[in-house]
């Protein structure tokens, strides 16, 4: 300011000095004229014209706050101080005066005489409860377990409930049953049964804010004097409308971004933040091949280390797992094969197998289980004994169309499989006696399935029209697309838990690729179609990736880190399709839901199945029950389902009948006329699609007759088309033969020739 300008002396808050456009909020009171846009008081002082008609007199005589028409009016979610001052409607009796001359606590509105019981208020709304010492709170938090009233009786006198260990405790403490949890409709009265699921549990980016209680809301609605979280940390007084970025760039060393609540430093390209505040060069620990497992980053440097049960190699500085060597078990068609990883011994597990598919291990009971797609059954055997017919078990043998994946729950007992021919995905006790079909919808070409029973959760590929890798709980609820973008084939899938990740094998795109267990932080780790022709199933175990290839016929493994290091660890096979690693850190024990207390399986009367734990207050298990039945009013008992009670009308039998007795006339007539009108022959298409290897025989031979020998072709691709042989018409005396051949779209391997033959 000029030199013979007067100092007028005033305070003021401290957020005033931002919104003035003077340097310290004194004027020259002996200049003619206050710039452009700045009120001049009757003392001839000048103000910012943000402080004309605050209600405050700024000016020392009241010259800013005459001629100012009606009252200041605030918004419907703010109170009027006595002052005209304007705060936050839920900042009235709380105890702290907001407003400058404390007219926010005062007892006209809060009650009492206004010394010790600033927090009151005269009369609580409908949906409020009134604390004890006249404080005011949503009614929904009362009972609620968490203290809301500052002299907590909004938790006095409450029923001690609580939940049984298959039903979900809302955040007001009543139960649902778990089943319900996460299905898109409130059961309960607050909500909080359909908080954290699916997507919600990403609460990630610039328009989402997570409270510290976990839950996660719109941006938008911080600091907006409406309390959307139920811990209140979405409007905290204290940092509301505070810009920290003001105050010595927040700390930061380079960009400060202010936020509704708090600030984030932020770093200009090629840097990165160290710490919260400083930025610095790129860490090593960025890098995902830094280390095998864990990495920890230092200012120029990071140290590797390992998960419990792994030891570090002090020469490849990889994490090794600690106990019996690892191997392989993969089908072969028709037999089961094993592998040692360490000694790279060869053997056989299962033989005489007609389309052996998928299989899964029990590490802990040490047995294996597998589909064979000729028989459409299911077995079980331990692995020292699986070679005898007599010892194989069937679990399955019914109602089965197309198994094509398996998935062993190795702490509650039960196994999961995928069918592509009725496209569902189901579920069986181990000991074969119960099952159920979990998900029949949505459903085109499923394929792979992988558990994770300490969570909850199981992943399955589909490849049909919409290629899609998906996970829900391992009981049917909170379904959810994990990957739907750059997918076509995705054959096999596979858990690294270690990691947290998920990997599968892309046929049609020949790579391998992987996701973090909610779907982000996609990595391809191998891409090339020399490479992959036509990889199936793959497994994770260290820093290893092992996979299957059907057109090469072989075995493979590369460095899951890098892609590199590709070697053939079994070649010359007859039709490798599924892989699995045995080892004790591949199935790592845990308790079993089902049977944590003294009731055997969890009360139900009959599937226990996992919960998925998406929340601290999720359930540890749901029971289920039979196709066709539903569960009882207690959510344990089996009662049959209600579709299947309903009572068919007379009118509609007779009308089934009726309509039954005509398709089956008009059917005859025309299979008569059909019949006496052509001669034809028709060859039958055996289908074979290459993703899933339907075809149950290895090759198809025709033959025209026996002295011409037989004829095979093997098309090098999985799809093809084959022409008909034109016939030739053969006369003999009066009989002709005429023959009618049909060109046709095979997608087999052979093509089928036919000459016909007087007869």
């Amino acid at each position: 300011s000029p030199a013979n300008c007067k100092i007028y002396l005033k305070c003021i808050s401290f957020l005033h000095i931002f919104l003035s456009t003077c340097s310290c909020l004194f004027c020259c009171l002996d200049a003619k004229a206050c710039p452009s846009g700045e009120f001049m008081c009757a003392n001839r002082k000048c103000l910012a014209a943000v402080y004309v008609c605050d209600g405050d007199d700024d000016c020392g005589d009241g010259s800013d706050e005459l001629k100012c028409g009606s009252p200041l009016t605030c918004g419907p979610n703010h109170l009027r101080c006595n002052t005209s001052e304007c705060v936050p409607l839920m900042w009235s009796c709380d105890g702290d005066p907001d407003c400058s001359d404390g007219s926010d606590e005062g007892p006209d509105r809060c009650g009492g005489d206004g010394a010790p019981y600033l927090h009151r208020r005269a009369n609580c709304t409908a949906g409020e409860f009134r604390c004890a010492n006249g404080e005011c709170i949503r009614l929904t938090w009362k009972c609620d377990g968490d203290p809301d009233c500052k002299d907590k009786s909004d938790e006095y006198d409450c029923p001690l409930l609580t939940c049984r260990p298959d039903e979900f405790q809302c955040g007001d403490g009543s139960c649902i049953h778990g089943t319900k949890q996460c299905n898109k409709v409130h059961d309960c009265p607050d909500h909080s049964d359909e908080s954290g699921c699916v997507n919600a549990t990403k609460c990630e980016g610039p328009l989402k804010f997570q409270c510290r209680n976990g839950e996660c809301i719109e941006s938008s609605r911080v600091c907006d004097s409406v309390k959307d979280c139920k811990d209140r940390s979405d409007e905290p007084k204290k940092e509301c409308g505070l810009n920290e970025c003001m105050i010595n760039n927040g700390g930061c060393s380079h960009i400060c971004m202010d936020l509704p609540i708090g600030f984030e430093c932020q770093c200009p390209t090629g840097y990165h933040l160290l710490d919260k505040k400083t930025c610095g060069d790129i860490d090593e620990c960025e890098n995902p091949d830094a280390c095998s497992q864990i990495c920890i980053n230092y200012k120029g440097d990071f140290k590797c280390e390992c998960y419990e049960g792994y030891e570090m190699d002090p020469v490849t500085k990889t994490c090794k797992a600690e106990g019996k060597s690892p191997y392989l078990l993969f089908t072969n068609r028709h037999e089961i094969r094993r592998i040692d990883l360490v000694k790279r011994d060869y053997s056989q597990v299962v033989s005489a197998q007609r389309n052996a598919v998928a299989l899964d291990l029990d590490v802990a009971n040490n047995r294996v289980f597998w589909c064979d797609r000729f028989h459409r059954k299911i077995y079980s055997a331990f692995i020292h004994e699986a070679n005898d017919p007599s010892q194989q078990v069937p679990l399955v043998d019914s109602s089965l169309q197309t198994p094509v994946g398996l998935a062993l729950d190795w702490l509650q007992h039960n196994l999961y499989w995928t069918d592509s021919g009725d496209k569902s995905i189901s579920v069986v006790s181990v000991d074969g006696t119960k099952r159920r079909v979990l998900i029949n919808s949505d459903l085109s070409e499923p394929r792979a399935i992988a558990v994770d029973p300490h969570h909850g959760f199981m992943y399955w590929s589909d490849w049909g029209t919409r290629a899609k890798i998906e996970k829900a709980g391992m009981n049917g609820v909170d379904r959810q697309v994990l990957v739907s973008e750059n997918i076509e084939w995705p054959n096999g899938i596979t858990l690294d838990l270690a990691n947290r990740r998920l990997y599968w094998v892309d046929s049609k795109l020949h790579l391998i690729a992987s996701v973090d267990l909610n779907g982000a932080h996609r990595r391809t780790h191998l891409s090339s179609a020399d490479t992959l022709g036509h990889p199936y199933s793959l497994a994770v175990f260290e820093d290893r990736i092992y996979w299957t290839d059907r057109d090469r016929a072989a075995v493979f493994m590369a460095n899951r880190l890098t892609g590199q290091d590709i070697q053939a660890l079994a070649e010359n096979l007859n039709d490798p399709h599924d892989i699995a690693v045995f080892h004790q850190l591949r199935q790592l024990q845990g308790p079993d839901s089902c049977n944590l207390g003294s009731v055997a399986n969890g009360g139900c009367e009959y599937l226990c199945l996992k919960a998925p734990q998406i929340t601290e207050h999720s359930p540890k298990y749901t029971c289920a029950c039979p196709d066709g039945q539903d569960l009882g009013p207690d959510m344990r008992g089996c009662v049959p389902a209600l579709s299947s009670l309903k009572p068919v009308s007379s009118q509609e039998s007779k009308a089934l009948v009726v309509f039954g007795l005509v398709c089956a006339g008009v059917y005859l007539v025309w299979r008569n006329w059909r019949r006496n009108s052509t001669k034809s022959m028709n060859f039958d298409n055996p289908v074979y699609r290459k993703t899933t290897g339907e075809g149950e025989e290895d090759e198809i031979h025709i033959g025209r007759t026996d002295a011409m020998g037989h004829h095979v072709h093997h098309h090098p691709f999985p799809f093809g088309w084959c022409c008909a042989a034109k016939s030739r018409l053969v006369a003999e005396k009066d009989a002709s033969c005429h023959k009618t051949f049909r060109s046709k779209t095979l997608t087999h391997q052979s093509c089928k020739a036919s000459a016909c033959h007087a007869g």
